[in-house]
């Protein structure tokens, strides 16, 4: 049996530690600010969801925001053969108003969830350089999220 060369095994270790280092600093300037969670009604069945929503900004794209919609685990009874584990959908949206340019934007999305929750969505928002102010909104009984960020110029 062989035994490791140590200066082979030196060699990936330090490596390795220069591949974490450099790829840690990829996302150094990148800031997430979650949104209050909205709970709302869905459709297809007596089904019932959290919609998680944030946003993230970064130096590295100005004047931009990316937003991102998830749904946390269905609740309800559904059709089907599978009654207690609906699939079911909402149309959400992100309505955004910059307060320091006066633009305004939206981003609309239909979540779909089930009893592992949802994909995430996320799309670009050209929201330009300021403080945003959003309003999360679903198209069922819900209760609306409201926050602010602010996206570097």
């Amino acid at each position: 049996m062989r035994q490791p060369n140590i200066a082979r095994a030196a060699a990936i270790v330090a490596g390795s530690a220069v591949a974490v280092i450099v790829g840690s600093g990829t996302q150094a300037n990148a800031t997430t600010v979650e949104f209050p969670q909205v709970p709302t009604l869905a459709r297809g069945g007596l089904c019932w969801t959290n919609i998680r929503t944030w946003a993230d900004t970064s130096a590295d794209w100005p004047g931009r925001a990316i937003f991102n919609v998830r749904a946390l685990p269905v609740a309800g009874i559904g059709p089907g053969s599978h009654p207690l584990a609906p699939l079911c959908e909402v149309d959400t949206t992100v309505a955004w108003r910059n307060m320091t340019t006066g633009a305004a934007g939206a981003y609309h999305n239909t979540v779909v969830t089930g009893i592992y929750g949802s994909i995430q969505y996320a799309l670009y928002q050209d929201t330009g350089p300021g403080r945003i102010e959003v309003t999360v909104t679903t198209n069922n009984v819900s209760i609306p999220a409201r926050a602010t960020f602010d996206v570097p110029a």
